[in-house]
């Protein structure tokens, strides 16, 4: 059974943790995608628990029950609400798996905690936005590129532009999750998304904006940024993951990443997409135990 903890966090913040999956084991480290909190899921979960793997996920600052910073961070930033969860679970070592905006934060703790990361997965993970060759809004839905332009003038234009634009998501009935993304959802998403994932993400969306859109702002300013590492230093084992089908972060980032990761080895596919790739769960951490040395 999956538990929800409030873990004190840097500063007199505090951190709304959700642990579950086997009862022991090596721990998973999971970053959801932006938006998201934390919200129970037992297809997840029992996935988890089936790998033989302990889950431990988070709301990042401002999402959720967690306290935002006092100032949106990058990437690399995040690490420390991650340490802070490792350490209160007095986990040494363990894997790490983001989906999406998760992608970045997955790879910040293989180039930053080289030392307890055993090897990372990035999932339909986003590159940097100044990648060197990448166009980076090519392949991606039009919502995408108003939302990530916005981000790019700052907190005072951006926040403003998702209190207008994106409460209708962060609120959306499992009904409506699907027509709230409009084109960032392929076919092929649209087929995955069945009763029970819409369920899921409308809790984890609701989770998300149980602050309003402060979450999501932070999110998007780190997106548009410099992530605070640099992905030639990794040395930890990485899985990247992607699809062609995606029109929220589209192929080309993965192929990207894939490239530029040192210890990249890639899971590239021509019919999943942003959402489908989930299906692919057990096969994801299935991958991730054995590039953690733990099959």
């Amino acid at each position: 059974m999956s538990e929800r903890l409030q873990v004190p966090g840097p500063d007199g913040r505090t951190i709304e943790v959700l642990v579950g999956g086997a009862d022991a084991g090596p721990w998973l480290l999971f970053h959801g995608g932006s938006p998201s909190a934390v919200a129970e899921w037992p297809r997840f979960d029992d996935a988890v628990r089936a790998a033989g793997l302990r889950l431990a996920t988070y709301s990042r600052p401002g999402y959720g029950a967690s306290t935002p910073r006092p100032q949106p961070g990058r990437y690399a930033d995040d690490v420390v609400e991650s340490v802070v969860v490792l350490d209160h679970l007095e986990a040494d070592e363990f894997v790490t798996a983001g989906w999406s905006g998760g992608g970045p934060r997955a790879l910040a703790c293989a180039a930053l905690l080289p030392d307890r990361c055993l090897a990372a997965a990035t999932i339909a993970g986003v590159a940097p936005y100044d990648a060197a060759g990448l166009d980076w809004f090519a392949g991606m839905a039009e919502e995408n590129h108003e939302e990530y332009h916005a981000a790019e003038q700052g907190p005072d234009v951006y926040g403003p532009f998702l209190e207008e634009n994106a409460l209708g998501v962060l609120q959306a009935s499992p009904d409506d999750v699907s027509a709230s993304l409009g084109g960032l959802v392929t076919e092929v998403d649209k087929a995955a998304l069945d009763a029970e994932f819409s369920d899921w993400m409308s809790r984890t969306f609701r989770n998300a904006g149980a602050q309003g859109a402060v979450g999501m702002r932070d999110d998007g300013l780190a997106a548009v940024a410099p992530w605070g590492f640099d992905l030639a230093d990794i040395r930890v084992p990485v899985a990247v993951w992607q699809g062609r089908q995606d029109a929220m972060v589209p192929y080309d980032h993965g192929v990207w990443l894939a490239e530029h990761v040192p210890t990249a080895e890639a899971h590239l596919f021509e019919d999943e997409g942003h959402l489908s790739l989930v299906t692919q769960l057990d096969r994801i951490l299935a991958d991730l135990r054995r590039l953690g040395g733990l099959a």
